[in-house]
């Protein structure tokens, strides 16, 4: 192993070792005391079976598995759209091999661009600890001795796994849908954006071009959260190997599907196989997610949801652990926004597996891990085909494209491209990836907002046609939910393309699909309730130093001191976002999550 990934995943364990024996404790207590099926009344049984008349006799019977499906189907979401018939196959493809599945419970889904830069953004962070209680309740039933979890996107699948951890004793597969066909380049749709934010297009020429980028069923084709998702659940060995960016509608994704309920059907403590999920999460797959993450210049925003995905499973990991991570990893991946391909491009290029085989092969993954296929990382380092009607895998080769993908002995960066800030402003994450090397460090006064759409009226009032650095406070997950500022994205290029040096600092978090403009993010502690966020003033010289790590106002230790916070805006109400108060009372800080359901479950 890399002495760094080795060393890392050490202090990990270390600093993990109560809580994850508690975990792995409550993971025996659950499997011991299982309210399964042969132990529960008859008229629970009854209840459980009345909806299943195909299934209901080999139910009755218990012989083989009943795997519980947790959905996140809905046709608003392109990524999920392509769940529709999923739960009517998966039930035949379990009847294959003498098992039977049944529709556990459905989660909430929402699309991060649809709410982008409006009210129900706000919602986004906290939809995934509703996720995550979602996913139990849908579990609680004790009547699964398996599971299946259908989900993508952005807060989908950290709620999703959120939640399954906590009934660890369990065998689970997370099943993807993959992206959409590539439709217009990425850059080209951003540059349509950034000519509407200066008034060069009409809205009907930007409506086309986003029509034609986001076009079909499937995730979105750019590198942002949703598809680091599906990256990080092949690093962790909880896809079947190599399914994460087939293309929906195929033959080869609906063999891929088939493969998992049947592998899952497989894992179960009647067999000789059994390997729960919480076993499957362990400190080394965390650590591997990690990696996979810097690797491949994914989204920021699994610096906030990997550490919540392991706290889950009794695992403490924090931003330290990234950035020593960071500086030990080499960038093996450009995809957009890091590049101009998307992850159709990535795919066709070598995908995961190149990927996978790589970095086992540089000592950066951990092999020995346990996997849903099998008991090393190895498989995954393997591309699915089809040879016939037959699903195989084989070696990736090459790639076939090394403008998008390298080896690890000829990385495009010899380390990930992710920094922690740490000075007087307080410590906060920015990703450099796609940051061109002269933007690293920016220094420039500041310019104080309290809500995004006040940045934009003064862009268009023509106010930041200057050196300026952005500050947007009051964006924490306690004061407002923490919701994405992605709508910042088009006019901060549109100043730095116009030659001003520009960055952003704010408590809130940017899109995954964020990337030329230096943003120094997730700012902790928050602006609400005492971060040194809120004593920055309009002028403050800021420096942002992605090169040696510090984000600091350059103001005088006397004056700094002497300062009153700002006022923090009344919270806000409409679009439900009242309803989600009691998450923003008890949201922890973005380095532990930003969970609320975590910080009152004691995790």
């Amino acid at each position: 192993m890399n002495p760094v990934v080795s060393a890392v995943t050490d202090r990990i364990i270390q600093r993990s070792r109560e809580s994850r024996a508690r975990y792995l404790d409550l993971l025996d207590r659950e499997r011991g005391a299982w309210i399964g099926r042969p132990m529960l009344g008859c008229a629970n049984l009854a209840h459980a079976y009345a909806g299943t008349e195909e299934d209901r006799d080999h139910l009755k019977a218990d012989r083989g598995m009943n795997i519980g499906l947790v959905t996140a189907y809905n046709d608003m979401l392109s990524a999920h759209a392509v769940y529709y018939r999923y739960p009517e196959q998966m039930k035949v493809w379990a009847r294959e091999v003498g098992a039977t599945a049944q529709v556990a419970g459905g989660v909430p889904a929402m699309c991060d661009g649809v709410t982008q830069g409006y009210a129900g953004m706000e919602l986004s962070l906290f939809s995934r600890d509703t996720i995550a209680l979602s996913t139990a309740v849908a579990l609680s039933h004790g009547t699964f001795e398996g599971a299946a979890l259908l989900g993508i996107c952005d807060k989908i699948v950290p709620g999703l796994l959120m939640g399954a951890l906590r009934f660890g004793h369990l065998p689970m597969v997370l099943i993807p849908g993959g992206p959409m066909p590539t439709g217009i380049p990425n850059k080209a749709k951003a540059a349509v954006r950034e000519r509407y934010a200066v008034g060069d297009c009409s809205r009907e020429e930007l409506l086309d071009a986003e029509i034609a980028a986001y076009h079909g069923k499937g995730t979105c084709t750019f590198y942002g959260t949703a598809n680091t998702n599906q990256m990080m659940m092949e690093v962790m060995g909880l896809h079947m190997p190599g399914a994460a960016f087939v293309n929906p509608g195929t033959r080869l994704r609906q063999e891929l599907t088939r493969a998992a309920v049947q592998r899952v059907a497989k894992l179960g403590w009647r067999g000789d196989d059994y390997r729960p999920i919480g076993r499957i999460v362990d400190e080394r797959a965390v650590v591997n997610a990690a990696v996979g993450l810097l690797a491949t210049g994914g989204s920021t925003n699994h610096l906030l949801h990997l550490p919540a995905i392991a706290r889950a499973a009794g695992i403490v990991i924090d931003w330290e652990d990234f950035d020593r991570l960071s500086a030990a990893t080499p960038l093996i991946a450009r995809v957009y926004p890091n590049g101009s391909a998307d992850v159709n491009g990535f795919e066709a290029a070598g995908g995961m597996p190149f990927v996978i085989r790589e970095l086992i092969g540089s000592g950066h993954l951990h092999r020995d891990i346990l996997t849903v296929a099998g008991s090393s990382l190895d498989a995954y380092g393997e591309k699915p085909q089809l040879d016939g009607d037959t699903l195989a895998w084989r070696d990736p080769g090459a790639s076939s494209d090394e403008t998008i993908l390298r080896p690890a002995s000829a990385p495009f960066s010899p380390d990930g491209g992710m920094r922690i800030l740490q000075g007087n402003i307080g410590r906060a994450c920015i990703k450099v990836s796609a940051v061109e090397r002269e933007r690293w460090v920016i220094e420039a006064p500041a310019r104080v907002f309290h809500d995004q759409l006040d940045v934009l009226k003064a862009f268009e009032a023509g106010e930041l046609e200057c050196d300026v650095v952005v500050v947007v406070r009051f964006q924490g997950p306690r004061a407002n939910g923490m919701p994405e500022l992605h709508k910042l994205t088009p006019p901060l290029g549109v100043l730095q393309n116009r030659g001003f040096k520009v960055a952003l600092v704010t408590d809130g978090r940017m899109s995954g699909a964020s990337g030329k403009v230096p943003c120094a993010i997730h700012v902790s502690p928050e602006a609400l309730g005492g971060g040194a966020i809120g004593l920055i003033r309009d002028g403050d010289m800021i420096r942002v130093d992605a090169v040696n790590g510090a984000v600091d106002a350059l103001v005088p230790a006397d004056v700094w001191a002497a300062r009153e916070q700002a006022m923090a805006p009344p919270p806000a109400s409409g679009f439900g976002r009242e309803l989600f108060g009691l998450f923003r009372g008890a949201a922890d800080e973005a380095e532990k999550g930003a969970s609320a359901v975590l910080a009152g479950a004691g995790l």
